[in-house]
């Protein structure tokens, strides 16, 4: 019988989506950058950052968000260390990697809660990586309660709306419910209920490390949902540059890659156009050739995925 390690969800994990918005903070600044799946890439958080610095010359105040897994590729002391002081200088929720690190589940592997369509090589990879990551973990011990600390979702007020930011889905942080794979699928049925019964007007997610942008009218109101994929490696087809959603009242400096605009709020898929050499050179000298991160991931740095920009674009069926 096969180990459930790397498919099962912990009950940690879980939450209802009526309380998800139950408690929100209010955001002042006139830009929000929701920065997923970063991966320890320090590259990509190196053009993040100067992104912002071009929008903020502009006079647009920027917030970021981390909604986790900013861990995964980092597995040295020094790029641990680097990745997580900088990202916790921000607004932050944990996804499945940063709370595995944090306080590992028994049984739970990488805790991606990968679905049946997932091929059991990719899982076990997946967790001989978190193994790693977490006896490297275990030496920085105030980086591990700084994790244990944080949130599994936040809800955001900005302008008059509510930006639900979380990792996984609505019910759970390692869900696949918002996953390209289920918007293909067809979900509206789903997504409806969650945004009834969240009352959240945006949903921001990652986790399932393939880009989708949706929009759909619930109850009379335009509601969002946006998965930026992967802020620190390719997401579409022979394009090397992560992505990050961008929510703001204003236009973005640049050409996304997917955006939705609705009485002025722009919701954006942004390209992060980091140093792919860069961060060859330094992720090869932590994961050589035949190492699991590289086996798994290494063709989609150069390569990027399958996708075109119009496969990520999901309108409501209903």
């Amino acid at each position: 019988m096969a180990s459930s390690e790397g498919r099962s969800c912990p009950l940690a994990y879980r939450y209802h989506p009526a309380s998800l918005c139950q408690e929100a903070s209010q955001v002042s600044e006139d830009v929000l950058y929701v920065i997923g799946g970063l991966y320890g890439n320090p590259f990509a958080l190196d053009e993040i950052e100067q992104m912002a610095l071009a929008e903020e010359r502009q006079g647009h105040r920027v917030k970021l968000v981390f909604n986790g897994d900013f861990n995964w590729f980092n597995a040295s002391d020094a790029l641990f260390r680097q990745i997580n002081n900088r990202v916790l200088d921000h607004t932050v929720t944990l996804g499945n990697v940063d709370f595995e690190l944090a306080a590992p589940s028994v049984g739970a592997g990488c805790g991606c809660a990968y679905p049946d369509f997932v091929d059991q090589g990719v899982v076990d990879r997946s967790n001989r990586m978190m193994e790693r990551l977490q006896a490297l973990a275990d030496e920085h011990p105030d980086i591990q309660k700084r994790l244990s600390g944080l949130p599994r979702f936040r809800c955001l007020i900005f302008g008059g709306l509510k930006i639900l930011v979380l990792h996984g889905d609505p019910e759970s942080l390692a869900g696949w419910g918002l996953a390209h794979e289920s918007f293909v699928a067809g979900n509206d049925s789903v997504l409806a209920e969650w945004f009834r019964v969240s009352g959240a007007d945006v949903i921001a997610s990652t986790h399932t490390c393939l880009p989708a942008l949706w929009s759909g009218v619930v109850n009379d109101r335009l509601r969002v949902v946006a998965n930026n994929g992967s802020a620190g490696m390719g997401n579409l087809r022979s394009d090397t540059r992560g992505l990050i959603t961008r929510i703001g009242f204003t236009s973005p400096l640049a050409e996304p890659v997917a955006g939705i605009e609705h009485r002025g709020l722009n919701v954006s898929l942004m390209p992060v156009a980091y140093d792919l050499g860069a961060w060859l050179l330094q992720f090869d000298r932590l994961w050589p050739a035949d190492s699991p991160a590289a086996v798994s991931y290494r063709y989609r740095m150069i390569s990027g995925t399958s996708l075109s920009p119009e496969h990520i674009i999901f309108p409501s069926n209903s």
